[in-house]
């Protein structure tokens, strides 16, 4: 398994870059929001790997942060959807954009995708709904890794959602108020009272 590929990005194409690590070229396919984020060419570069194993042969798929790697691990993982489709809803959306879609159980927004329609959003809430907690979506915003115990100011976040959600508020509407007005170590009685606010315009 190659965890990831450091080196200087020689090449970059439509759809793949190569990086020179050591005077040998690793041809990485990477998606559209990949591509609109790299670095010059001739500079440094890490892109976090996964290797795709078929019949006609391998093929490494790179990505900027470890947050769109894992999201991309999950896409794959459902039924129907392969690498290709999988880079293009990472193109399309931000991890924590899917996270939100899939909490909020919003089909409208995953089918937005290239490559997903109604059907194929549906079974990727179907299928990924019980592996995406709401919690998935504060350790995006935070850039935690994956598997990271939430608590302390995550746990306030939660709480501020909750309360939203008690006010009637949807859960979706409620989770994006709440990150966008949260800072670091802020209580959850300000989260909510800032929330209310935004929500009041």
């Amino acid at each position: 398994m190659i965890a990831y590929v450091k080196g200087t990005l020689d090449i970059v194409n439509d759809q793949s870059v190569v990086v020179d690590v050591n005077g040998v070229g690793y041809l990485v396919n990477v998606s559209v929001a990949t591509l609109s984020r790299l670095p010059a060419k001739n500079s440094g570069i890490q892109l976090f790997t996964y290797l795709q194993t078929t019949e006609s042969g391998q093929s490494l798929h790179g990505f900027l942060t470890q947050e769109e790697l894992r999201m991309f691990t999950l896409l794959i993982s459902v039924s129907g959807i392969g690498p290709k489709v999988a880079s293009g809803i990472l193109g399309a959306m931000s991890p924590q954009d899917i996270i939100m879609a899939i909490i909020a159980e919003d089909v409208m927004a995953l089918g937005k995708a290239p490559g997903v329609g109604k059907k194929t959003a549906g079974r990727l809430l179907l299928e990924l709904r019980d592996k995406i907690k709401t919690t998935d979506a504060w350790e995006e915003s935070g850039g935690m890794a994956a598997g990271q115990v939430v608590a302390g100011p995550a746990g306030e976040k939660q709480d501020a959602m909750d309360a939203l959600l008690a006010l009637g508020y949807g859960r979706a509407e409620a989770m994006q108020v709440v990150l966008e007005v949260a800072e670091e170590g802020m209580a959850a009685d300000t989260l909510i009272r800032l929330a209310l606010r935004k929500l009041a315009r």
